[in-house]
């Protein structure tokens, strides 16, 4: 058969490939069809069938079967286009080794697993291996460096905790040369304060702060950084509560080293009236509190040599054994109201802050009734440090806290705290905290596992006001993502966590705000080799 078009494109003549001359002849409308609309049309059907012998010689590389006839192209064209590469290549057989579970021991005393992903490739293209081979060589390569993994991560975490609940031999022999000094010099026994600034430890016109600590350097630092950043330094009264082994060395630095005109007060626990007097809640509970860690928690070489929790988990429960969190010192703050009767309000300090602003403007905050004004930890730019809600430190599958409180109410940081004493007093606040102590000691400290934040918590809840979070920085001591420029902008930074600033693991970049506080030229100093960095 012939095909022939006129050149007007008026006409269509088809000649049959027979002898006889019959014709059948169209007539094309009367509309004419320009040449550039025929070269278009010529040029987008070669595009088109370019594409068709792709597609199609692109499976073919795939392995499929091959495929030449106009039946199967359109097979092709059709569903292929529309599901194509949605179906996955990998061989079933690869999921079927990795998910079956392989034993710890299993991979114990094999040499013939790959050490690297080198190893691995270089093993695999020297084998020439099947899809399970590779899964399989992949599985032992894979668990066997996890395993590994854990191992480094737990022994680290056990390090830091070594570290971190060990009493550095230089704040040792701090503490012992300045007994020494007590009971060798007169000038480090004075009477802190003196007898005519007595009146001001009571006067509510001053700005009263309190500090409880056993660790005179760091004691040091805060005080220091308060009275040297204070606007109104002759207005500040500094109440440090220590522990009995503790005072003797603490009065002699303050009493070598005045802050003047700020007014210091060294008082030991024993030395408070309301402590002397009878039980003391918060002393019942932590000799139990301690009887309880020590059969529940078997010690430090029995967490660690738990195989089946995560790393993570026994990390929290190496720091649920540092000394730290058993210290009168962490739980006294509860009992500020009989502490201290005849004040209204107070700023309550920890130990390892550094004030780097005037801290007057507190007192002028609306507390709007509430009791502790404090910043909250679930806003803010930094997502790993202000991300802390109630479900971060209690234990919501347990039927006591899951029917009492909200999971994501937002929660708040000890560290730089202002206290209404007075509202205080008018409230449950101490009693409730003592109930759940005990409620958590009952349930073999299954309410929470991380020191006196959680019970607090729960003891100020529905007493707190928002202050801004300039007041008070976070996470100095447990991630170092913080900037210097961050940190040195804020009014009060915190060093909690383990890496505190006095330890050889606190970060080197951060500890220069800590470290310029300290005269390193002192003689106790020197002398105990405490050195910048």
């Amino acid at each position: 058969m012939q095909l022939y078009i006129s050149p007007s494109l008026r006409h269509i003549t088809v000649f049959p490939a027979k002898g006889f001359k019959e014709f059948m002849k169209v007539k094309v409308g009367s509309r004419r069809v320009s040449y550039r609309m025929l070269f278009y049309s010529l040029l987008f059907f070669t595009f088109l069938l370019r594409f068709v012998f792709v597609l199609t010689t692109v499976d073919t590389i795939d392995g499929e079967s091959k495929c030449s006839t106009i039946g199967c192209l359109g097979k092709r064209l059709g569903p292929g286009i529309l599901r194509r590469r949605l179906e996955s290549n990998v061989p079933e057989v690869i999921y079927q080794v990795l998910e079956e579970p392989i034993g710890k021991d299993e991979l114990q005393g094999r040499s013939d697993v790959p050490q690297s992903l080198e190893e691995f490739m270089a093993e695999i293209k020297k084998e020439k291996s099947d899809a399970k081979t590779f899964a399989l060589k992949l599985r032992e390569m894979v668990t066997l460096l996890e395993q590994r993994t854990r191992t480094a991560k737990i022994q680290e975490y056990l390090y830091r905790h070594v570290a971190s609940s060990s009493i550095p031999k230089q704040l040792h022999c701090l503490a012992l040369k300045l007994a020494n000094e007590h009971s060798t010099n007169a000038a480090a026994r004075l009477q802190l304060p003196s007898a005519e600034l007595v009146p001001a430890l009571v006067d509510n016109s001053y700005f009263h702060f309190v500090l409880a600590s056993d660790n005179v350097l760091a004691a040091s630092v805060v005080a220091k950084s308060l009275v040297q950043n204070s606007l109104h330094p002759q207005k500040v009264v500094l109440h440090i509560i220590t522990d009995r082994k503790t005072y003797y060395p603490m009065q002699a630095w303050f009493s070598l080293h005045p802050l003047s005109p700020a007014i210091i007060e060294v008082k030991a626990l024993h030395h408070f009236d309301w402590f002397a007097k009878g039980k003391v809640p918060v002393m019942e509970a932590m000799e139990k509190d301690q009887r309880v860690r020590s059969q529940f928690r078997g010690g430090s070489s029995a967490i660690v040599a738990n195989n089946t929790e995560k790393p993570v988990v026994i990390a929290a429960k190496l720091q649920a054994l540092s000394p730290k969190y058993n210290s009168v010192m962490n739980h006294i703050r509860i009992n500020l109201p009989e502490l201290f009767p005849s004040l209204n309000k107070v700023v309550f300090l920890d130990d390892d802050i550094v004030i780097q602003t005037d801290l007057s403007p507190l007192w002028d905050i609306d507390m709007d009734g509430k009791v502790n004004g404090a910043v909250e930890t679930c806003r803010g730019e930094d997502k790993f440090v202000m991300s802390k809600r109630l479900k971060s430190y209690l234990n919501f599958s347990h039927p006591l806290i899951k029917e009492n409180f909200n999971p994501n109410e937002c929660a708040w940081a000890y560290g730089m705290n202002i206290f209404d004493l007075d509202a205080w007093r008018k409230t449950n606040i101490s009693l409730t905290y003592h109930y759940w102590v005990e409620q958590n000691l009952k349930s073999d400290l299954s309410l929470w596992q991380l020191g006196t934040l959680p019970p607090g918590l729960i003891a100020f809840h529905g007493h707190v006001q928002v202050i801004d979070p300039f007041w008070h920085m976070l996470g100095l001591g447990y991630q170092d993502n913080t900037s210097f420029a961050d940190a040195e902008s804020a009014g009060v930074i915190h060093f909690n966590g383990r890496a505190k600033p006095w330890l050889e693991i606190a970060f080197p970049q951060l500890r220069p705000l800590w470290a310029k506080y300290i005269n390193f030229s002192d003689k106790f100093i020197k002398s105990c080799h405490i050195r910048p960095s």
